[in-house]
């Protein structure tokens, strides 16, 4: 099976602070790692392979230079090959923009690797939480598609995907090709050999620039061609305690509360 997995080099959320007077996120000093939901879906695509050695993984992602320490990190994992989309014209992409360049760039890497028999991406990036552009990828390539996926499992003619649902999962067959996103599943993905880490340091990445494709519509990538556009990120301001009662006993509390709820018609 010829797999690709999409990933994203994110900020470490749990170290990003809001900037209280320009109400901007605070990048300064910030790790990237890889998204954590994107490495669920390398762990899916390495199971696989686990079970099919022929398998092959393919990782892409799109982002400055410096994004290619996820392509490396990937290698050390599970991954065979790895593709960085870079370019100035890029930047600014939402989410929909990012998805039709990575559709572009997909049809590309095609040409090189094969057609992909299934396309593996997070259920979302931890940094924006939109959860929109894998299946928008999926709209662009005319692929079904399985959202939500916690593990998968290929089968003659296809995948069977374990769905998150609520209360628990469902097994849902899908057809190759197909685009699948997965969210966290009950085992934690494996780490890197060192074997692979030593392979991953040796491994060269393939860039696709601006003009990979002169077929790409300029009105529909970078800040432009972006139909989002945030006007602020803030910190919700805390809240002051409201009202404190204070009783002899919890009885006396209890009733002091409800007669205050009944005078305001609240009960």
């Amino acid at each position: 099976m010829n797999i690709l997995v999409c990933v994203k080099q994110v900020p470490d959320t749990t170290q990003i602070k809001i900037d209280p007077v320009k109400h901007t996120l605070i990048r300064e000093g910030v790790p990237a790692i890889l998204n954590p939901f994107d490495g669920y879906a390398l762990e899916a695509a390495a199971r696989i392979k686990d079970k099919d050695p022929a398998t092959k993984i393919v990782v892409v992602t799109m982002g400055p230079p410096q994004a290619s320490a996820v392509l490396k990190e990937c290698v050390g994992i599970a991954a065979d090959k790895g593709y960085l989309v870079t370019g100035r014209t890029f930047g600014g992409s939402d989410t929909l923009a990012t998805s039709y360049i990575l559709s572009h760039a997909i049809k590309k890497i095609e040409e090189t690797e094969g057609k992909f028999d299934a396309i593996f991406c997070g259920k979302q990036a931890i940094d924006g939480d939109t959860a929109q552009v894998g299946p928008e990828i999926a709209e662009w390539l005319d692929l079904p598609q399985v959202t939500y996926g916690l593990e998968c499992f290929a089968t003659e003619d296809g995948l069977n995907v374990n769905k998150e649902i609520d209360g628990g999962y469902e097994v849902v067959n899908v057809k190759l090709p197909c685009l699948v996103t997965f969210t966290m599943p009950s085992f934690e993905p494996r780490y890197p050999t060192i074997k692979r880490k030593l392979m991953a340091n040796k491994a060269k990445f393939v860039e696709l620039g601006d003009d990979f494709d002169p077929t790409m519509d300029a009105a529909h990538y970078g800040l432009n061609g972006s139909p989002t556009h945030v006007k602020k990120s803030f910190t919700p301001p805390v809240k002051e305690g409201g009202m404190k009662i204070k009783e002899e006993t919890g009885e006396e509390s209890a009733k002091k509360l409800a007669g205050i709820l009944v005078d305001k018609n609240i009960v």
